[in-house]
């Protein structure tokens, strides 16, 4: 197994993003701080959390679908350069002194904007640039990437803030970016093969959204992003106002305490291949959820700057191995086709969170004070947790096989349907022997989610009252192009999932397949 920093473009690109990230890291810094400055209101200082999040929440699903349907480097590139143009008017407009809270917020959501535009196609791009067996090594390491640059840039930043003024670090940020923009830009990708027509962006959000609604895997994925980031949000939303209030830190202590956050992150990131050789992928989102809690409500109640130093210290490593894990089960439980739209669905939930979060606290602290605060989010993390463990556990194992399987024969037609004829009905017709019945409903069962996660909008199982054990499987789909679609997405697991079913059928011949047609008018 290659080691994903032994393929050269892996390896440029996750150095051009570390620098990058140092840079962001710098101008969240920045806008966190000017923002005290500003206005000393907690919703306001929350506000500019929410306004680097919640832009991710509106646009992650159509940048998604964008990434499934164009060329990804293409998007990656234009959105890089999205970004750089924000946060050098954010630098200009600084140094003019024409900064008021409410164009900071502007300026922190059009950054913001062009990380939405491409995050899920930098997560998709993950496993065009590594093998399948190293990918969960990558995705750790991109999440080591993010914690290194959460250790140097907020110290940097602090520094650079005291001696100069914010201006600076923004300026810095846009030059950092630059690295991304070349390695993207001379980077040779494979162009994708399509043998059908690409989808419309609308229909390819619904197809997205659909299949995270519909898979286990990514629906366990949502339901612990969301249990996990609304209350973990607390501490990104209250920590300037932590490090000024409650510890009477300027810039460079705010900063200190994200960089030994960013330490702790660096460490776990360094430890995980270790931990996932000992501890499940579930139980292992169950430790760094409690640890996590318990390390806010330490926080709550020090006033002391070295031993919150500590618990940040703490609270990074826990960060990094729970959105190891997430990440790495959102990679795991999508395939190639769909899987920017299935990694947007996770980063919309994620940054949902995140913003429904920072209100949330914001405005909590602004009646109860920030140490009651903390502690409220530190017993909810602990209570959700323990309630969504078990019946959503998490998967990160690379043993499910999402390859294209091309199992299914073409359909037998008279004459080549056009792509906008529809619906269509397609049935399957299996002879079962007496006392089958029940295992091969259950059997069905699975093979209906699979059905109606890759396109079907009607699924039925029926009996022939004239002749028992004939079953027939019926499920319908909008054109004739949406089921050629159907057969470019079925996998070697969905395979699996059909030849257990198909098991049941007896009879030297193969179930019966029929393509019926609504007539044209």
């Amino acid at each position: 197994m290659k080691h994903p920093l032994s393929v050269p473009i892996f390896r440029a690109l996750w150095i051009a993003t570390l620098v990058s990230n140092i840079g962001t890291w710098m101008s969240s810094v920045g806008a966190g701080w000017l923002m005290t400055s500003l206005s000393p209101d907690p919703l306001v200082v929350a506000l500019v959390q929410v306004a680097s999040t919640f832009p991710m929440f509106l646009l992650a699903l159509p940048a998604g679908a964008l990434a499934d349907i164009i060329d990804r480097r293409k998007i990656l590139i234009w959105s890089q350069l999205f970004a750089i143009a924000a946060a050098g008017a954010l630098a200009v407009a600084t140094w003019a002194g024409l900064m008021t809270s409410g164009m900071l917020l502007l300026f922190t959501a059009l950054m913001a904007i062009g990380a939405a535009l491409s995050a899920p196609a930098f997560q998709a791009i993950v496993p065009e640039l590594v093998e399948r067996e190293s990918l969960q090594d990558a995705v750790t390491l991109n999440g080591l990437a993010i914690n290194i640059a959460r250790a140097i840039g907020p110290a940097l930043a602090g520094f650079i803030i005291a001696a100069t003024g914010p201006e600076a670090v923004f300026a810095l940020n846009a030059l950092s970016t630059l690295g991304v923009v070349l390695v993207l830009w001379r980077w040779n990708r494979k162009a994708d093969v399509r043998l059908l027509p690409a989808e419309h962006l609308s229909g390819a959000m619904r197809v997205g959204l659909r299949y995270a609604l519909r898979s286990s895997e990514l629906q366990a994925v949502l339901v612990r992003t969301a249990a996990f980031i609304v209350f973990a949000s607390s501490m990104w939303a209250l920590l300037p106002l932590i490090a000024r209030d409650t510890l009477g830190q300027g810039a460079a202590g705010y900063g200190a305490l994200l960089g030994f956050m960013g330490i702790g992150a660096v460490a776990g990131a360094v430890l995980m291949p270790r931990l996932r050789a000992l501890v499940t992928s579930n139980r292992m989102s169950l430790l760094a959820s409690v640890g996590m809690a318990l390390a806010l409500a330490c926080l709550a109640v020090t006033s002391g700057f070295a031993l919150a130093c500590a618990l940040l210290f703490v609270i990074g490593i826990c960060w990094i191995a729970m959105m190891s894990v997430l990440n790495g089960a959102a990679q795991a439980g999508s395939p190639g086709w769909v899987k920017a739209r299935a990694l947007a669905v996770y980063l919309l939930i994620f940054q949902g969170a995140m913003s429904l979060g920072s209100l949330l606290w914001g405005a909590l602290a602004g009646y109860v004070g920030i140490p009651v605060t903390l502690l409220i989010a530190a017993a909810g993390l602990v209570v959700t947790t323990l309630l969504v463990a078990r019946p959503f556990a998490l998967n990160t194992s690379s043993a499910i096989d999402f390859s294209p399987s091309d199992h299914w024969p073409s359909p037998i037609v008279a004459l080549e349907p056009t792509a906008d004829r529809g619906p269509v009905m397609i049935t399957i017709e299996y002879h079962l022997a007496q006392g089958d019945m029940a295992a091969f409903t259950l059997a069905m069962a699975r093979l209906r989610k699979i059905r109606k996660r890759d396109g079907a909008i009607r699924w039925g199982l029926f009996e022939d009252a004239a002749n028992p054990g004939v079953i027939v499987e019926t499920f319908m789909v909008e054109s004739w192009l949406e089921h050629m679609r159907q057969h470019a997405r079925v996998t070697n697991a969905d395979r699996v999932v059909q030849d257990a079913a198909q098991a049941f059928h007896i009879g030297e011949e193969k179930p019966l397949v029929r393509h019926l047609i609504a007539p044209q008018r």
